[in-house]
């Protein structure tokens, strides 16, 4: 099996980078999740400090873009799209300052289309912003996150598709949002498995599997929030056996909502 790490959603500490990694360290984390979903908090002098502290600290990086930096808009032009574009741009710079290891954003929405037609607009702009990255010496490796609403863009195999068609976009398997749109499938290792061996299939070798994790409610085959861990029927030990099957790393983001939480399942996740 490939090396696991866990580690939270978001910087411990905004104020100084020490300090941040050291409580990852102290709390027992060895991956951090750079939170810019609401705004850019860090700027590059901060990001550089922050990479080197975590290289040194051996704490992988990756980073959250802005929930309204999605690909896929119903006209490549306007505020929205060049709001998302400079979003996406802005977290690729960060990236690469700080070493962190992906950009994890959301596939955006159907918007009244067909899967099909949603799909090839993510893929057409996506490689417009790809060339615009590589102009900026940005074009680092992006994550596409499976979602937690069974009627919008999102899925698996959404995620997949635009993986696959892209070469340089990973998938970000989340849990949590599968076991919701599943209606509570997600109780044996081997739908994890399965789930697991579609995403090797298609990312590169030696590339880390990247894993969102919490406990979840839902209803109707939609996520609804975020629960501490036990309230509700996800657990991670199936995970950890079906990644056990696997030789590739994996980085695990827990998104549970409290600290005891997180660490259950960094306990259950490092056990093996």
């Amino acid at each position: 099996m490939g090396r696991t790490r866990v580690g939270l959603p978001g910087v411990p500490d905004r104020d100084d980078p020490q300090r941040a990694v050291d409580e990852l360290l102290r709390r027992g984390y060895d991956a951090c999740e750079i939170d810019f979903e609401g705004s850019f908090w860090m700027d590059y002098p901060w990001a550089e400090r922050f990479g080197e502290i975590a290289r040194d600290a051996d704490v992988a990086l990756s980073i959250h873009a802005p929930l309204f930096g999605f690909m896929g808009h119903l006209e490549a032009s306007g505020r929205k799209w060049s709001s998302a574009v400079g979003a996406l741009d802005r977290s690729a710079g960060i990236a690469k300052a700080c070493g962190a290891e992906v950009v994890v954003f959301h596939p955006g929405f159907l918007l009244g289309r067909s899967r099909e037609d949603a799909i090839a607009s993510v893929v057409e702009q996506l490689g417009t912003l790809r060339e615009r990255l590589e102009g900026k010496d940005r074009a680092v490796p992006f994550g596409i996150e499976v979602m937690g609403r069974v009627r919008d863009l999102g899925s698996l195999d959404d995620v997949l598709e635009i993986s696959q068609r892209t070469g340089w976009v990973r998938p970000v398997l989340d849990f949590a949002h599968m076991h919701a749109t599943s209606d509570g499938a997600f109780l044996e290792p081997s739908l994890f498995g399965e789930a697991l061996e579609a995403a090797d299939a298609v990312l590169e070798p030696g590339a880390p599997f990247h894993i969102h994790f919490s406990d979840i409610a839902f209803a109707n085959r939609n996520e609804t929030k975020h629960l501490p861990y036990g309230d509700g029927t996800l657990r991670a030990d199936p995970l950890r056996e079906a990644l056990d099957r696997f030789e590739r790393p994996a980085t695990v983001i827990s998104e549970s909502p409290d600290e005891t939480s997180s660490q259950a399942i960094k306990a259950i996740l490092a056990s093996a």
